[in-house]
């Protein structure tokens, strides 16, 4: 049954993310950092000797870890649910599913079709069909639980099939009947439609698929009605759901303790480059680092994240298709700007008459670049494509205009310019990068986003539905996140920013003997 996450679960976990994210950035600060309060033996930096971590262990931090990534999923993703596995007829695994299911009928046809009748085969069917109904039941549905075990009693079932005296076709009905009763409304029709079978070999088959699709119902009404309640305690759930893992998989923080080492390095060498720039400024050691600051630089680290290559921080793990997906979206709308603003920059006074022209392109844009995260994506050839789409539109405006089209040399030189976008060191991809930047740490720096987004930088105008829509789906993802693993967090700085500074300080001290 694969885990469905709709197309929209960014925007639908948003609802849920805000109303858990409301701690503020104050949380976690330098206190919280420096005290031993959050200390735990499985520590990312422990000096004791490594763990042998036992087979027994390892798959019951596999089990904690799917049972929280399915609770993560559940509570955050409105949309999530689970689906029937179709496999394709073609393919092996439907070709091997069908020649045995249609063994299993063809056997049990022929076992009926006998004289006398063979009925061991459909007695473990209605066996089987009992405990299906019954499973559909409330604990408070007694006189239907009698019911049901009453008329499908397997022994009863079998002194009739003994003394020849078993109507299938009776129970069959009794079963559909039950159906009705218990079935969701979307499943009346097909309900229904068993009454209309006369084979009873292909009625008890068709009984089965529409039991298959009621149990996948009734897990999925499940899962709803567990929601709220997992919304409600997702954070303390997680978070001791993370702590089992740790004690069982020591390493298990071996990854987010290299993503912050990695920009606590990355801040260390910004501030020494900057002191070494300013006459007078003096460098700044570990321990004057903020740590809200370092952990932010690690978040938006994840916007620009090879998902494909790196692994990402154990911590992000549940997440981290959504975040995949933001910042492939995130990509596709930095392109988008680069165009505009080439396009502005370039022949501004040419398209400043031609009415919603900023949204045409960003619409023929859109369409051009789709896909283009895919490894066989070839952008050069798409942004040359919007670069022709783009002088078509003005040349067909200027002429309506009775204004002169734009010269082959304006045109080369809009299309030359769109196309450069695809070079790494690009100025105009540059700048819309830092600038993107800038707006997605205000964003994360904002205490209270919901109520007013940042202002947004020049040159992002084009996208700002989108770039705040992917923004507040982006900091819901943070907030939660530092809510649950922020105690892992405060450890890891703990170790790796103050604890040199500690040892230092010991051995400073002179000895009391």
């Amino acid at each position: 049954m694969p885990l469905n996450d709709g197309q929209n679960s960014d925007g639908d976990s948003s609802r849920f993310s805000e109303s858990a994210a409301s701690s503020s950035d104050s949380e976690y600060s330098r206190q919280s950092f420096t005290s031993d309060s959050s200390s735990k033996s499985n520590s990312p930096a422990s000096t004791s000797p490594p763990k042998v971590v036992t087979f027994d262990e390892m798959m019951a931090a596999a089990r904690n870890l799917s049972n929280l990534s399915l609770a993560h999923e559940i509570a955050v993703n409105e949309n999530f649910c689970l689906e029937r596995i179709e496999h394709p007829q073609n393919s092996l695994t439907g070709r091997v599913k069908q020649i045995v299911h249609k063994a299993f009928w063809d056997r049990l046809e022929e076992d009926l079709n006998e004289d006398p009748p063979e009925y061991g085969h459909a007695i473990k069917l209605f066996e089987e069909i009992k405990e299906i109904l019954l499973s559909f039941l409330n604990p408070g549905a007694n006189r239907m639980r009698s019911q049901i075990c009453e008329v499908l009693d397997t022994d009863l079932i079998r002194q009739q099939a003994e003394h020849d005296a078993l109507d299938i076709q009776s129970l069959a009905n009794y079963v559909i009947s039950t159906m009705g009763k218990l079935c969701a409304p979307v499943r009346d029709d097909d309900v229904n439609q068993l009454k209309a079978t006369g084979n009873i070999v292909a009625l008890l088959r068709q009984i089965f698929h529409v039991l298959d699709l009621m149990t996948m119902d009734m897990v999925n009404f499940t899962i709803q009605s567990l929601r709220p309640h997992l919304q409600r305690n997702l954070v303390d759930y997680e978070r001791a759901k993370f702590q089992d893992i740790l004690e069982e998989t020591p390493t298990a923080l071996d990854l987010t303790t290299e993503w912050i080492k990695e920009s606590i390095q990355d801040e260390l060498a910004s501030a020494s480059h900057e002191a070494s720039s300013t006459p007078g400024a003096d460098g700044i050691s570990k321990q004057n680092l903020r740590p809200t600051l370092v952990l932010t630089k690690c978040y938006l680290k994840l916007l620009q994240w090879d998902y494909q290559q790196k692994n990402i921080p154990e911590t992000l793990m549940t997440d981290e298709g959504r975040l995949q997906e933001l910042s492939e979206k995130l990509n596709q709308l930095k392109v988008i700007a680069c165009v505009s603003l080439i396009t502005s920059n370039m022949v501004g006074a040419a398209v400043e008459g031609i009415p919603d022209f900023v949204e045409k392109q960003k619409r023929i844009s859109f369409v051009l670049l789709d896909g283009m995260n895919k490894k066989t994506f070839d952008l050069k050839e798409a942004l040359n494509a919007i670069g022709v789409q783009t002088c078509s539109e003005i040349n067909r405006s200027l002429t309506e205009r009775d204004f002169p089209p734009l010269s082959k040399e304006v045109q080369a030189n809009l299309v030359g310019q769109i196309c450069n976008i695809v070079e790494e060191d690009n100025p105009i991809r540059s700048l819309i990068d830092k600038r993107i930047h800038l707006y997605m740490r205000s964003l994360l720096s904002s205490p209270c986003f919901q109520k007013s987004m940042p202002t947004i930088p020049g040159g992002l105008t084009v996208i700002q539905t989108e770039i705040e829509t992917i923004g507040s789906q982006y900091a819901n993802i943070v907030n939660l996140n530092k809510q649950v693993y922020g105690p892992f967090y405060a450890n890891i700085f703990r170790k790796l920013l103050f604890s040199e500074a500690v040892t230092s300080s010991a051995e400073a001290e002179p000895s009391t003997n």
